[in-house]
C-alpha cells in the first residue's frame, strides 16, 4: 500500500478506483480476504469477492456517492464496516472500505 500509515493499521483498508477495481489494501485487508487471493485481488473488481445483494449495494454507493455503514458478527466477532466514496482532487476517484473488530457491548456516548 502506498499509504505507509496505513500499511500496519489494526484494522482492514480496501481502496478502489471509481470502477469498483481493488487499488490498494493494507496488511489487515490482505489477510481479511486471504481466502479470496489476499494481495492478487489488487486489479480485480470487489464483485469478485462479494455476493450478488453486496455488489447491488456498492453499485448503490457508486451511482449516489453516498456512504454506507452497518455491523455485522461472524464467528463470534462483531465488527464495523464503513464504505465511502473517496475523491482527489474534488474529483470522485472510488470507494475505501474500513473494517474493524468492535467490541459485542460497546459504550455509546451522546454529547452536546
Amino acid at each position: 500500500m502506498s499509504t505507509r500509515w496505513a500499511k500496519e493499521l489494526p484494522f482492514a483498508v480496501t481502496v478502489t478506483d471509481k470502477t469498483g477495481k481493488i487499488i490498494e489494501m493494507n496488511d489487515s485487508s490482505v489477510k481479511a480476504f486471504e481466502k479470496y487471493g489476499g494481495n492478487s485481488l489488487i486489479g480485480k473488481n470487489v464483485a469478485d469477492i462479494h455476493p450478488d445483494h453486496a455488489c447491488k449495494k456498492i453499485t448503490t454507493i457508486i451511482e449516489t456517492k453516498t456512504a454506507n455503514s452497518y455491523t455485522i458478527e461472524k464467528n463470534g466477532v462483531k465488527k464495523l464496516i464503513y464504505q465511502t466514496p473517496w475523491y482527489q482532487n474534488g474529483e470522485y476517484a472510488g470507494l475505501v472500505e474500513l473494517s474493524m473488530v468492535i467490541p459485542a457491548e460497546m459504550p455509546h456516548y451522546v454529547r452536546s
